[in-house]
C-alpha cells in the first residue's frame, strides 16, 4: 500500500447498494459520505472494521472494508499471470464465515484488493484480450467462492518487464475491467486505487472504463487529490488518511472538505486492533455529525 508521508451527501450505506440498507437495518441509517477502510491482514484482523459505530444512532462507521491484499503473480513456465493469496489472506478467505460474513451482517461491504508482487505481471500488460479475460475469471471466481462483495485494483509493486514480461499497453486494463464487470454484474463493486500504469489507461479505442468503477480514491495518505475514475463526485475520494498517522486535524479538515465540496467517499487506511475511537471521531464528527464509539 503506497503511503506517501504521505451537494452530494450520499447516504453512506444505501449509496453503495440499496440492499445494504436492509442488511444494516438493525442500526439507524446514517447520512453522509461512504467511508472506506483498508485492513492489512498480514498483521490485523478484518473484524476490526466492524468495531466502530456512531455514538448517535449506532450506525457502522465503515461502509466498505478492503482486505489488503492478494497479488497478481507470474508463472514463468506457462508465461501467464495468476491470482495469488499469501498465508494470511488465505486464512481470512478460508474463514469467511467468521472473518467476512460478520462484517457483511453489519452492512459492511468486503472487497479484496489485488496488487502487483514484483514479478512483472500486472493489470496493464496482458498480451491479449483472452489473457485479460482469463484473469478476470479468476477474480470473479474468488468473489463467488468466498462470498466477497467485489474487487479493488491497486497497480503497485508490479515491476513491469521482470521475468520477460511486457511493458504496459493501452488495451489490457480496459479488457480486464470490462470482462470483470460482465462477470460480476451490477450488484458487485469494482474500485480503483488511482495509481500506476493501469490508472493511466482508463480508455481504449475511444471507449472508457472510468464509470465502470463504483468508486475511486486518492492513493497518497495525508494528501488531498481528486482521483481519476467515475465521473460523479459522489463516487470519488480526494481525501486519503492513514489512521493514527495522518494528524487528526488533517483528517478532520479533509472530512469537512469532503462534505463541503460534495464528494461522496472518504478513504482511510491501516485500521489495527488499537482503540482508535478518539482519532476516528475527528473525521466522523465532520462526515456524520457524531463521534465514534469502539466496541471490543
Amino acid at each position: 500500500m503506497f503511503g506517501a508521508g504521505a451537494a452530494v451527501a450520499a447516504t453512506g450505506v444505501a449509496a453503495i447498494n440499496p440492499a445494504l440498507a436492509t442488511a444494516a437495518s438493525a442500526a439507524t441509517a446514517k447520512s453522509g459520505p461512504t467511508s472506506v477502510v483498508y485492513v492489512e491482514v498480514n498483521s490485523n484482523s478484518m473484524l476490526n472494521a466492524g468495531k466502530y459505530t456512531l455514538t448517535n444512532g449506532g450506525a457502522q462507521v465503515f461502509d466498505v472494508a478492503v482486505i489488503f491484499a492478494a497479488n497478481i503473480n507470474y508463472n514463468t513456465s506457462t508465461q501467464k499471470a495468476y491470482l495469488h493469496f499469501n498465508d494470511q489472506v488465505t486464512a481470512v478467505l478460508n474463514d469467511a464465515a467468521n472473518q467476512i460474513k460478520p462484517l457483511q451482517d453489519k452492512g459492511i461491504k468486503v472487497l479484496l484488493s489485488v496488487l502487483g508482487n514484483h514479478q512483472g505481471a500486472g493489470f496493464a500488460n496482458f498480451p491479449n484480450q483472452a489473457a485479460a479475460e482469463a484473469f478476470a475469471t479468476e477474480l470473479a471466481n474468488a468473489v463467488t467462492s468466498y462470498g466477497l462483495d467485489g474487487i479493488d485494483f491497486d497497480d503497485e509493486y508490479t515491476e513491469y518487464g521482470n521475468n520477460g514480461t511486457g511493458q504496459p499497453n493501452d488495451s489490457s486494463f480496459y479488457y480486464l475491467v470490462s470482462a470483470l464487470r460482465s462477470k460480476l454484474g451490477s450488484s458487485k463493486l469494482i474500485t480503483l486505487y488511482d495509481i500506476g500504469p493501469s490508472a493511466d489507461r482508463l480508455s481504449y479505442n475511444g471507449n472508457s472504463i472510468a464509470d465502470t468503477f463504483n468508486y475511486s480514491w486518492n492513493p497518497y495518505y495525508g494528501t488531498w487529490s481528486d482521483p481519476r475514475g467515475p465521473s460523479s463526485k459522489s463516487k470519488r475520494s480526494p481525501a486519503a488518511i492513514e489512521i493514527n498517522s495522518t494528524s487528526s486535524s488533517t483528517a478532520a479538515s479533509y472530512a469537512q472538505r469532503t462534505v463541503d465540496e460534495g464528494y461522496g467517499v472518504y478513504l482511510t487506511y491501516n485500521l489495527t486492533a488499537t482503540n482508535s475511537a478518539s482519532y476516528i471521531s475527528s473525521f466522523t464528527q465532520k462526515l456524520y455529525g457524531s463521534s465514534a464509539k469502539y466496541t471490543a
